[in-house]
């Protein structure tokens, strides 16, 4: 089955902030504000929600087609992609644009402040889908450049190709009546609980009105797990224990390359959920969000250790 993935290929400038942010903040001053934040150090790693995704679903031995913009400096990371044994065609250069860029700066207390240049990402990807089987395909629409997000449900409706609606933290970014329009028709649509919350007050729709336009509902609850919802009831699906849980960003996109490996493979919602919180696990047990590893025989044997041979 080809799976294609829409959403943001970025690079990840991380950085620590000895102190705390306040001790530098003059609360009077806010309105006038010049500060300097001292940094210690400067890492690079590769992130954005349709690289993490197709990231776990190569070790989960898929080859999801990526459909995104890049910039003019995407050479390394395009490498890293072509070395996952994945397709390019899916990739449009923009030359005279950056490649999407988030500046993040920790302070010891855990506190962030994240400064996002979109740059390639304000283009749309512009894939040509003739001669696409939509009988044997299936997409997920990520976070990512909002042109895209609002017009590839509508195009994979037209085509009659499943698709899961992963609209993140771009809720915001869309009217009420297009809100709609992408969910209506999509296989499942997929949130955490803050995330459905803004769907339910920004469309006046709650879970039973969602039901009655998509297939199914996943919301996703931290280590809480997540929970399955369809017109026949709901289902909790347990978070998978982990060693010990470093970080949780990207365990929600290694969540969904679960998910879709599942539902490639041909198997029930339900399964494919729990096979996307197995793949939540691994991510959590590592900082940042590409550099968790498995193999497929580690994947299932962790999955059959807390859901059984389902």
């Amino acid at each position: 089955m080809r799976l294609f993935i829409s959403g943001s290929l970025a690079y990840d400038r991380l950085m620590s902030f000895p102190r705390n942010f306040d001790e530098l903040l003059l609360p009077d001053q806010l309105h006038n504000l010049n500060v300097c934040f001292l940094v210690e150090g400067l890492r690079e790693v590769y992130g954005g929600t349709a690289g993490n995704i197709a990231y776990s679903l190569a070790m989960l031995n898929e080859r999801p087609t990526i459909l995104a913009a890049t910039g003019h400096d995407f050479d390394k990371y395009e490498a890293r992609i072509k070395g996952w044994g994945l397709p390019l065609d899916g990739l449009r250069r923009i030359e005279e644009e950056p490649t999407s860029s988030a500046f993040i700066t920790a302070d010891r207390s855990g506190n962030q402040i994240t400064l996002f240049c979109p740059g390639a990402m304000n283009h749309i990807a512009e894939y040509d889908f003739s001669g696409v089987d939509p009988q044997n395909a299936l997409a997920i629409v990520s976070p990512g450049n909002l042109a895209d997000m609002a017009r590839y449900p509508e195009t994979y409706k037209k085509m009659g190709l499943p698709y899961i609606l992963d609209p993140g933290q771009n809720i915001p970014a869309f009217p009420k009546d297009t809100l709609v329009q992408m969910i209506t028709g999509a296989r499942v649509l997929i949130t955490n609980d803050y995330e459905l919350k803004m769907i339910e007050d920004i469309t006046g729709l709650d879970q039973a009105g969602l039901l009655g336009r998509v297939g199914a509902l996943i919301t996703t609850f931290g280590a809480e797990g997540s929970v399955l919802a369809t017109s026949q009831g709901q289902e909790t699906i347990g978070a998978v224990p982990v060693a010990k849980a470093l970080d949780p960003t990207g365990a929600g996109d290694a969540y969904r390359a679960g998910l879709l490996k599942g539902l490639a493979l041909g198997k029930p919602l339900i399964q494919a959920a729990r096979m996307g919180a197995t793949a939540a696990a691994y991510s959590v047990e590592q900082n940042g969000t590409q550099f968790h590893r498995f193999t497929w025989e580690e994947f299932l044997t962790r999955r059959r250790a807390f859901f059984g041979d389902d």
